[in-house]
This record gives C-alpha cells, sequence and structure tokens, in this order.
C-alpha cells in the first residue's frame, strides 16, 4: 500500500518592506488585500469591525482612522504597540524560545490567493515546535475575553497567518490588565483555512465587483452607511413591489412595536424598585443588585442666556456641525390597520 505523504507548504512572498514605511505607505499597501487582523472582520465575526466598513477602507471610500492609535495614548493600541517587544522579550524569558521582528507584508504564494496578506509580530526562529508569536494585550474590559482563551477573532487571525506562511504552530503571548501574563498554543487546522479562506474569497468579490456587502446590524455598519451616503437627493423611490423589502419593513414595524412594550415594561419594574428604594442608594436581592445615587454636581455653560445677552458671540464663534440623515418610518391606514 502506497504511503501518502503531505505537501510541503510554500514560503510566502514578501510583498513590500515595512523596515523604513510611513504609516500611510503601510495603509496604502494594505489595500491589495486582507490582512491577518482583518480577517474575522472580512468574515463578519469581528466584534469591532464590519464588513461593510473594511468593504469601504479596501476601495478608498473611507480613511482607516482620522487619528494614528499608534500615536494616541488614550489608544489601547498605543500601550500594545509599547508594550509589544517587552511582552516578545518576556516569553523568551520565559519558554528560551528567541524571537525576531518580521519587517513586511506577506502575501501568500498561491496567485489565486494573492489578496491574503500578514504582518506578523514575530517569528519564533531555530525552534521545531512552534514558528509564529503574536503579542496581545487586554486591559480590565478585555481581559474578560479570554476567559476561556484566545478569543475566536484571534484565533481567526493566526489562522490566517499560518494559513500565508505555510507554517504550523503559532503561539500567542498575552498580557493581561498589565500583571498576568499568558501564553497559548494555536496549531494549524487546515479545515478551518479551507473555510476562512473560502469566506474571505466572498468578501474580497465584493472589492473587486465594488459592490457593497450586506449591512450586519452592528454600529460599525451603522456608520459606514452613513459615510457611504451622507446625502439624499430628496427623491422618491418606490419599492411597493419589491417583496423582499416590504416584507422588512413590516418586520421592522413588528419589532419596533416589540422594543415600544418590552421598553415601557422595563421602565415600570425600574420604577417599582426604585419607590421600594426610597432614599437607600443599593438595594440587594437574591440574583444581583442595583445602585441608585446622585451624581456629582457639575457647572456648564448656559449658551443660551450667554447669546441673549451678546448676540455677536455667534458670529464671533460660529460652529458649523454638518447635518446628518434621519431615518423616520411612517405607517400609512392600510399598514397600520392590518
Amino acid at each position: 500500500m502506497e504511503t501518502m505523504t503531505a505537501t510541503p507548504h510554500r514560503a510566502p512572498l514578501r510583498l513590500v518592506s515595512t523596515k523604513e514605511m510611513s504609516r500611510d505607505e503601510w495603509l496604502e499597501a494594505r489595500k491589495q488585500g486582507i490582512g491577518a487582523s482583518e480577517a474575522a472582520a472580512a468574515i463578519g465575526i469581528s466584534p469591532y469591525q464590519s464588513q461593510l466598513e473594511l468593504w469601504m477602507i479596501k476601495t478608498g471610500r473611507l480613511a482607516q482612522t482620522e487619528e494614528d492609535p499608534f500615536q494616541s495614548p488614550h489608544a489601547p493600541m498605543y500601550w500594545g504597540n509599547i508594550l509589544e517587544p517587552i511582552i516578545a522579550e518576556h516569553y523568551t524569558k520565559l519558554t528560551g524560545r528567541k524571537t525576531r521582528r518580521v519587517n513586511a507584508i506577506l502575501q501568500h504564494p498561491d496567485k489565486e490567493l494573492h489578496w491574503m496578506l500578514a504582518n506578523l509580530d514575530y517569528s519564533v526562529v531555530s525552534d521545531n515546535t512552534v514558528q509564529i508569536l503574536e503579542c496581545k494585550t487586554a486591559g480590565e474590559y478585555g481581559a474578560k475575553l479570554w476567559k476561556d482563551g484566545v478569543p475566536h477573532y484571534y484565533q481567526c487571525q493566526v489562522q490566517h497567518q499560518l494559513a500565508v506562511t505555510g507554517k504550523q504552530t503559532a503561539e500567542v503571548a498575552v498580557l493581561l490588565c498589565g500583571q498576568e501574563f499568558r501564553v497559548y498554543r494555536i496549531e494549524r487546522d487546515d479545515e478551518l483555512i479551507a473555510q476562512l479562506i473560502r469566506m474571505e474569497r466572498e468578501f474580497w468579490s465584493y472589492v473587486e465587483s465594488d459592490t457593497p456587502p450586506p449591512a450586519d446590524g452592528s454600529d460599525s455598519a451603522d456608520q459606514a452607511l452613513r459615510a457611504l451616503y451622507p446625502r439624499d437627493t430628496g427623491e422618491t423611490i418606490n419599492l411597493k413591489n419589491d417583496p423582499v423589502l416590504n416584507e422588512a419593513f413590516d418586520g421592522l414595524i413588528q419589532v419596533r412595536d416589540s422594543l415600544d412594550t418590552l421598553n415601557q415594561e422595563e421602565r415600570s419594574l425600574k420604577q417599582f424598585i426604585q419607590q421600594s428604594m426610597e432614599d437607600h442608594s443599593r438595594a440587594l436581592f437574591a440574583n444581583g443588585s442595583v445602585s441608585w445615587k446622585r451624581s456629582k454636581d457639575s457647572v456648564s455653560l448656559n449658551t443660551s442666556a450667554a447669546l441673549k445677552a451678546n448676540p455677536s458671540l455667534l458670529e464671533q464663534y460660529p460652529l458649523q456641525r454638518p447635518g446628518s440623515r434621519r431615518f423616520l418610518i411612517k405607517q400609512t391606514n392600510e399598514g397600520a390597520g392590518s
């Protein structure tokens, strides 16, 4: 009986060196494909970015960010970037495995998968068991997402890296709340990678055909739609004969009616508890607690009074706010009675 041997994976291509590259050049280069950190968004499982927002970035309709998060001390990515070499150094101290920076955007060697790109944090050198190191940080909120191991959207990122590089194993080193250090190993999963490629290819077809992917109900998709269609023409479109959109409209009415009922019930229950608490700050229950405390007093400018006393202030210090489109629903009598 003939023994089957696994086909060795080819080495990735070095699309471009990032050693002397500016951030703008790096962002422009990333438009050529889907990076590992974008894989979760591309297949629709990222909690931070929708497919629609990512599509707008890839097609040049939306800048990736107005402020460089790596330069803002208030952004989590800033501290993640600062702490990355420290995490890698501690990883080496803990495991004995040496690491090396990979100053390049890597590209999948298969021409049909040219859109699969990857930036690695570090490669692990001279080790047969692990080849890639991914460094992460998580604050108080983010640490909760690591209670069961590597979050699924980061696992997606690592499998994308393994697909591009052809490597077999990666480790994720994470610093939680600045004091707890963990290391997780992720093995290559070819079945998962095949699904990932299929779903990423579907997203990339939206980019190549310049067709927006469907919105997913997230805040990211909401902001993307506002940026994609910032102004209206004043014209009316007749969708009465479109069964799919009419079903969506009727469904939206039903959902909003249900929300109104639930919101009213929520307010009644809340007020019942508040009335029972009277002037107490906190109440304990068998399954939890609630607090009802007065916030600190604050002082703000009474702009209406200031403008009334000195109307010229508006001319001296004008602030123009761009208008935004409002989505309002109006039912016909026929629809309301049905």
